[in-house]
């Protein structure tokens, strides 16, 4: 699964990483809106959060597809690509045109990674916005017993077309590679050593036990006082 060629080219990670989590499409947004003062809800996004799942002060929307998300009394804007932060001095200002100095708090409530090494998957959850790969793989239990540190395959982006990093975690040297901050969707794959002996044993074991039974009963033949 998830398996390379030996001269598989992988990606070069950036220069300049990011730092914070990014919108992405299908990322479910919770949105409030406030007055600066703290005091009020803002009455037409209440409105709209009452016709959502969270309702209260809380409104509910998805990243579409294609980036866009549909806002209310604004329309569709692109947001995918911004920090959570960004995002919210982007609202922010847009709603200033219908508010006197809004003041926005997003939460992004479903973003997640995936993490397979043979025979084992997990599902962690980002709680926050900078989470980072190390913290990623200790949420999961940490890299197997039989697992290969230096060879952690991180995969990000469209699977049609998705970025493939290599990721180095096998010692102090090469430790700031657990410094990249995880994004929604992205997929851990943590490559593992081969136990050919083990599983050779495993399948010759009932051979094993075969012969060690017809050599106990050609030895119990054999010294029988019968053949004295």
């Amino acid at each position: 699964m998830l398996t390379t060629d030996e001269d598989f080219q992988f990606d070069e990670m950036p220069a300049t990483r990011d730092l914070e989590y990014k919108v992405a499409p299908n990322d479910v947004i919770l949105i409030r809106l406030f007055t600066n003062e703290g005091s009020a809800l803002l009455n037409i996004l209440n409105q709209a959060a009452q016709n959502t799942s969270v309702g209260g002060s809380a409104l509910e929307l998805k990243v579409e597809f294609d980036g866009f998300i549909n806002l209310p009394v604004i329309g569709r804007k692109y947001i995918s690509g911004l920090t959570i932060r960004q995002l919210e001095f982007y609202l922010e200002d847009l709603y200033a045109e219908f508010y006197n100095d809004p003041f926005v708090l997003v939460e992004v409530s479903n973003r997640r990674v995936y993490i397979f090494s043979e025979g084992s998957a997990s599902v962690v959850n980002l709680e926050n916005d900078n989470t980072t790969i190390f913290e990623v793989l200790a949420k999961a239990g940490g890299i197997p017993e039989n697992g290969k540190a230096q060879f952690i395959k991180l995969i990000r982006g469209d699977l049609d077309n998705p970025e493939v990093y290599l990721i180095d975690l096998s010692s102090l040297e090469t430790l700031k590679n657990a410094d990249v901050v995880m994004q929604s969707q992205d997929i851990i794959y943590i490559e593992t050593r081969k136990e050919y002996a083990s599983k050779t044993l495993a399948l010759a074991a009932p051979y094993f036990s075969i012969l060690s039974t017809v050599l106990l009963v050609f030895t119990l033949v054999v010294n029988s006082p019968f053949n004295r």
